[in-house]
């Protein structure tokens, strides 16, 4: 007839049987022998069991898991013998092997003068083949670095690791000649607290770094272009929460702060001005508006910005929020 369509079904290779042939070995095998009900496998005893009759099927199976048990995370910390996660704040990812510094042997005794001896000579070869080259000895002082200054920063790890991400991207593209590493260092530290969000200004930075304040800015500005990071200006809202809680102020204080930075923000008065001076005189203008007064020199001294900045962002707060009030737009309630 016109118009059928015949649809030529495909023979089953050699293939499909054996693996249709397969299967039906695995599930006989999950069957119970005796009353044909499901099997389950006890991993504390190591057998596989009927779940309907009880019958044992098979026995002494294989334990994948460790040979100790721990009854808390301590002592499963404590016993378990797998190396700490690789992490990027290492030059070498933390796979290599370190000789540590006791001198003491297995058993917790005091090593010889002889055995020490040729014990410090270990850790020098070591600590040698662990930099192969000039670039893995750049990195691995790089990345000292960076841990230096985030220790006395008292940034979270995810910063770090951003920050030795973005050290590793400089190094790769061959951005460093002609900057010092502890410059690149600042910079890239910089950069990931920038990323992150974290409420860190350029001084607090400076303050720790090795180099000059000039110096470290030239360096971002420099990494930060050539690897693309587009990290947006800061915003002075970030550093809110931080000035609260050191200068002691309430919930309301805090609310009506962001409410006045959000206000500068909605007409522009942010742009150019910093955002550490534009946090402080929100809270200084805020305890004004609720009556808890703070001085010039608290906010000043918390902020690390002079009292002049202080008064100057008071003033133009204070004008942008009268000005939002006079013209019957939604200002921030009280």
């Amino acid at each position: 007839m016109e118009g059928t369509t015949h649809i030529r079904q495909r023979e089953p290779s050699e293939q499909d049987e054996r693996a249709t042939e397969d299967a039906k070995t695995d599930e006989s095998e999950r069957v119970c022998p005796e009353c044909g009900g499901r099997l389950a496998e006890d991993e504390a005893h190591g057998e596989t069991t009927c779940t309907e009759c009880g019958l044992v099927v098979s026995t002494d199976e294989i334990d994948h898991g460790p040979e100790w048990r721990a009854f808390d995370s301590a002592e499963r910390d404590r016993k378990k013998r797998t190396g700490a996660p690789t992490t990027k704040m290492m030059h070498d990812k933390g796979l290599s092997s370190q000789i540590g510094w006791q001198n003491k042997d297995a058993y917790g005794n005091t090593l010889s003068a002889r055995k020490r001896q040729r014990m410090q000579r270990l850790r020098t070869w070591d600590e040698r083949f662990r930099t192969r080259d000039s670039k893995e000895r750049n990195l691995k002082q790089a990345l000292g670095e960076i841990e230096r200054m985030a220790s006395a920063l008292g940034v979270p790890k995810d910063v770090r690791e951003t920050a030795s991400v973005i050290y590793r991207r400089a190094l790769s593209e061959d951005l460093l000649p002609g900057r010092s590493i502890e410059g690149v260092s600042t910079a890239a530290l910089y950069a990931g607290i920038r990323q992150m969000g974290l409420p860190r200004s350029v001084e607090e930075v400076g303050a720790v770094s090795r180099v000059d304040e000039m110096e470290f800015k030239r360096a971002y500005r420099y990494i930060n272009q050539e690897l693309d990071l587009e990290i947006g200006p800061p915003n002075p809202k970030q550093y809110v929460s931080r000035f609260a809680s050191d200068l002691d102020v309430s919930e309301e204080t805090e609310r009506r702060a962001r409410d006045l930075l959000e206000t500068a923000e909605r007409q522009a008065v942010h742009s150019g001005k910093s955002p550490v001076g534009l946090a402080g005189a929100a809270l200084y203008a805020a305890g004004i508006l609720t009556n808890r007064k703070l001085t010039q020199d608290e906010v000043s001294e918390v902020a690390e910005v002079s009292n002049v900045t202080i008064r100057n962002r008071y003033h133009e707060l204070m004008e942008v929020a009268e000005e939002t009030d006079a013209n019957g737009q939604p200002a921030a309630a009280v």
